[in-house]
């Protein structure tokens, strides 16, 4: 089977020169491999993603001259799909509902900081904090009968014991340099989020089950990931699920080092065609020239 690439970017704001160099290194990978290029639309946040927003993808990817597979996949249109995986993982005993709100995290980790600094994730975040894994049975379903808003979290502990060690295999670099075998530690997230009362999936969740089942074999994306790998190789155990290659690239970043932001216009593909700039000179802009 010829190997299966994919750009999937979130219609929430313009495209910049980082996502153009992810784009075109997945566009001339599938190329070089023979293989195919699948472009996925990851809309589950409502309340960011626009559909002018989705628009200016498809432009401004054929303005590149990138070329991908049709029908695209669209994350909204395919909720069922991340309903089910999210049920297997709770019929394992690995989900459980979390009540507290992000001011109420907020509260929890500054009680707990003053005996000293509280654990972060890999993108310094604070890990959960909560005590919702000890609320029984009935106080869960009454509040959830009750209305209250609430997260599905995953038991990190209960899921790590599940499917004991994991690594995957790094085709490019990780932030400090990793490559070949990279032992995963997905305990570094702590009890990550799997989904939300009103959405019944998560980033995490979601691209998991999509690459299985588009038939993702080689994924190339940016050095901000790469440590979520951990909890996406987690999940792939869980729910029985193929796994992928993994090709981490290097970052664009701004001329103060920071990582492009699509609210950023100087680096922003459409501002940039708007100012003449070609498609030849985007490709030098992030060092493919």
């Amino acid at each position: 089977m010829p190997p299966v690439f994919r750009f999937a970017p979130s219609p929430n704001g313009l495209l910049h020169l980082g996502h153009a160099y992810s784009a075109l290194l997945n566009f001339e990978r599938a190329r070089e491999a023979g293989g195919r290029l699948l472009l996925r639309i990851e809309d589950i946040d409502v309340a960011r993603c626009r559909p002018e927003y989705e628009t200016a993808i498809y432009e401004d990817l054929a303005w590149l001259g990138i070329a991908w597979e049709t029908p695209v996949r669209r994350q909204s249109e395919h909720l069922a799909d991340y309903r089910a995986a999210l049920e297997k993982l709770s019929a394992l005993g690995l989900v459980y509902p979390a009540f507290e709100s992000r001011a109420e995290i907020a509260r929890l980790v500054a009680a707990r900081e003053v005996d000293g600094l509280w654990p972060r994730d890999p993108d310094g975040a604070p890990l959960y904090p909560g005590d919702a894994k000890s609320l029984s049975a009935d106080e869960r379903s009454h509040l959830i009968a009750s209305g209250a808003p609430y997260a599905l979290r995953l038991d990190m502990q209960a899921a790590c014991r599940r499917a004991a060690r994991l690594s995957w295999n790094e085709l490019g670099e990780g932030p400090d340099g990793e490559r070949g075998i990279v032992p995963a530690r997905p305990e570094a997230w702590g009890d990550v989020i799997l989904a939300r009362k009103e959405t019944p999936t998560s980033y995490h969740l979601s691209v998991v089950v999509d690459d299985a089942l588009q038939g993702v074999s080689e994924i190339v994306r940016g050095q901000d990931l790469f440590y979520a790998t951990s909890v996406h190789r987690l999940l792939q155990v869980l729910l029985g699920l193929p796994e992928p290659a993994y090709r981490h690239h290097r970052l664009i970043r701004d001329e103060a080092g920071r990582k492009l932001s699509k609210s950023s216009r100087s680096t922003g593909l459409r501002a940039l065609r708007a100012a003449g700039v070609t498609p030849v000179r985007i490709r030098q802009l992030v060092g493919l020239g």
